[in-house]
């Protein structure tokens, strides 16, 4: 009963304040009467008498105070902004349509059918409640437990907006608005020539919107209320109706903004700013210039300041012979250019790549203590950073790759540490406007990954060896025990080496052979591979090299060692071209007969992507055939069966391996970002070293 009887008298209140700010309409018009422009219309009631128009100065004064009070009243009736701007858009405007069809029925004595048809075309109508619906936006209450999906909607409307816009500036409407008569003759083409780089701007923020950023909110605000108004000018009304709603939905949801803008951007911004301006205007000079050779007229540095800035803003896009290409090009290169400035300052925060000497002492420290996982080890690469928890007893390791944060494998550190330090990445990393990716995750940690409201989508299986269990006999090893008879026979030996073991002339050999082993190729494996021969000490690698019967080395394997998890994880095996079939079979064979002496429980061999796609062993549904089919389609630039084929001749246990990511829209973006960085793709170098 309370409830009931507030709403009742907060609604009665607001009542008084629409018929308040009509009244007050009919007030200040006498002393406004001679401002110009005008709202015609504004009060129906004196139509008759050539009275109803009011200045808009006036009638924007008296509404946009009407709209703020009505927005307290939201706020006190404990409305949300969202719902206090949808309701105040249906009362306020309901309320002026009712009004206004029944003045006219009344003044101009006609059908209310056709009052109330004529009511739904004036602006005096539709403009309070639109002034309304932004008094409540700014004035309600903030919603706790708001949608994380409103950034992603408001982003797709403000692109819609843009679409619309483009349309408006390639398909004019005729002039018939409200507003069309404010713009001088001279300004109209101005605000023509504006539709079309204010709706490219809205498609360019858009992409920020949906990261949540709050340069994006802001720039979409002030682009909102500019394209309304040209909107307006230009005669598309539909568009100005568009833009005005975004506009207060993006009012309303300004608290899921909350993404700051990367601080280190201003500086460069503002070169990018100077460079377009500079381009723009030695552009202008040249052909400036040399037009007035052609003609013989001299040309000034005025001259060309004045047609450069005019063709700019689009003023001059229309014209004849030098006039036609030259406007029209530097109005191209000054759309280009802006985008080029905006899309800089709504992009996700940069990120290069730096490791601490104590951040990666402790990186160190924390994978020997508690790196289980046989991918472990390569969290150590030094083209990775490291987000450490605040007692800084676990860690991730991870690298931004066009504005994706891809994590490598599972965190380190003490289990009861994972969740709050995922989550505190999740959070750090949406701050920035990233989107999140966790490539290598381990299939026990999938309970975690799913109760933080992530995804996983399967991606291939480790090979692991147990080496208690391995052994040559049998008929189903027969290949690699031929392969081992032979290579000992050839002369060839196994040496097994810590890196502080190998010398100079040693360590130049292996770094030969690996070189030439990958001949134009770039250094792969982010996330199960080092990036370097030497990049970790004696108690954390390991070399087995294959020596020719004349004692020189044909290749080797090289091992990161996973003690916390007693195993070794095979990081590369580069040998020369010359070396007999079965070499790297036999290699693995005094790998795995190493580790089984010297304690260590696994020796964990090559990863094989979609391996449970790959295997003919496999019971697949028919989409599970199609994409083995397109994936065999790719195996000669993946290796794909190849891995699998050469993993199955040891008889491993497989440990399934899963790519884990927040949204499913994001699969497109995070697949390109992990090919990135491992480097399958041809910008992956300047990824590398831009971050």
């Amino acid at each position: 009963m309370a409830r009931a009887a507030r709403s009742g008298a907060l609604s009665l209140v607001g009542l008084l304040v629409l018929l308040s700010a009509a009244g007050w309409l009919y007030l200040v018009r006498p002393s406004t009467a001679g401002l110009r422009p005008t709202v015609p219309e504004a009060l129906p009631l004196d139509e008759l008498a050539h009275k109803a128009s009011v200045p808009i100065v006036a009638f924007f004064a008296v509404w946009g105070s009407a709209a703020l009070l009505l927005g307290l009243l939201a706020r006190a009736a404990r409305l949300d902004r969202l719902t206090a701007a949808v309701v105040l858009l249906v009362g306020v405007g309901a309320f002026e349509f009712l009004a206004a069809g029944v003045s006219l029925a009344v003044v101009r004595q006609i059908s209310f059918h056709e009052a109330f048809v004529t009511a739904s075309d004036i602006r005096a109508v539709s403009l309070p409640a639109l002034l309304a619906a932004l008094g409540g936006a700014i004035w309600g209450r903030v919603r706790t437990t708001s949608s994380s999906r409103a950034p992603l909607l408001l982003a797709w409307g403000v692109a819609a907006a843009g679409m619309i816009g483009l349309v408006d500036a390639l398909l004019p409407a005729h002039d018939r608005t409200l507003l069309s008569g404010l713009a001088p003759n001279a300004v109209r083409p101005v605000t023509s020539a504006l539709v079309g780089p204010l709706a490219l701007a809205l498609l360019v923020v858009a992409r920020g919107l949906a990261r949540r950023k709050r340069r994006a909110w802001q720039v979409s605000l002030v682009l909102l209320g500019g394209s309304s108004v040209v909107h307006v000018l230009h005669g598309f009304n539909t568009g100005a109706v568009v833009t005005t709603l975004l506009l207060v939905a993006l009012v309303a949801q300004r608290s899921a903004f909350d993404a700051p803008g990367d601080p280190t951007s201003r500086r460069r911004l503002v070169v990018r700013a100077l460079l377009v301006a500079a381009g723009i205007l030695l552009y202008g000079a040249a052909a400036v210039w040399v037009n007035g050779l052609a003609l013989d007229q001299p040309a000034s540095a005025v001259l060309v300041l004045r047609d450069t800035a005019a063709a700019a803003v689009g003023a001059r896009v229309i014209g004849r012979g030098f006039g036609d290409w030259f406007s029209l090009s530097v109005f191209i290169a000054a759309l280009a250019g802006g985008a080029w400035v905006l899309s800089g300052w709504t992009a996700p925060w940069r990120h290069r790549v730096r490791q601490e000497a104590h951040d990666r002492a402790l990186a160190g420290s924390l994978v020997a203590a508690w790196g289980e996982d046989t991918l472990a080890p390569f969290v150590l690469r030094a083209d990775k950073s490291y987000f450490f928890s605040p007692d800084r007893r676990a860690f991730i390791a991870y690298r931004v790759v066009g504005g994706v944060a891809i994590v490598s494998g599972d965190p380190v550190g003490p289990q009861a540490e994972h969740e709050p330090l995922l989550e505190s990445f999740i959070a750090f990393a949406r701050r920035r406007g990233w989107r999140l990716a966790i490539l290598g995750a381990s299939e026990r940690r999938l309970g975690l990954y799913r109760r933080l409201g992530l995804h996983a989508l399967y991606h291939g299986d480790e090979a692991v060896v147990e080496t208690a269990a391995f052994s040559l006999e049998g008929r189903a090893i027969r290949k690699v025990r031929q392969s081992v008879h032979r290579l000992r026979r050839a002369g060839y030996r196994a040496e097994v080496l810590r890196p502080g073991e190998i010398d100079a002339v040693l360590r130049s050999e292996l770094e030969t052979i690996a070189r030439t082993w990958r001949g134009t190729e770039p250094e792969r494996g982010f996330v199960m591979a080092l990036d370097a021969l030497f990049r970790l000490g004696d108690e954390d690698a390991l070399f087995v090299v294959g020596r020719d019967g004349d004692g020189r080395p044909a290749g080797f394997l090289h091992f990161a060692m996973c003690r916390a998890g007693g195993a070794l994880s095979l990081s590369s095996m580069p040998r020369l071209r010359t070396t007999p079939n079965g070499f790297n079979e036999w290699l693995i064979c005094e790998a795995v007969e190493w580790a089984r002496e010297h304690g260590v429980e696994r020796v964990s061999l090559n990863f094989a992507p979609f391996a449970a796609l790959l295997s003919p062993e496999a019971e697949l549904s028919r989409l599970q055939r199609l994409e083995r089919r397109a994936l065999l389609s790719v195996k000669g630039h993946f290796q794909l069966d190849n891995l699998l084929l050469f993993n199955r001749k040891f008889g491993p246990s497989w440990q399934r391996r899963f790519v884990v990511y927040e949204r499913r829209r994001d699969l497109p973006r995070v697949g390109i970002a992990a090919l990135a960085a491992e480097a399958y793709l041809p910008f992956a170098a300047r990824e590398r070293e831009a971050g």
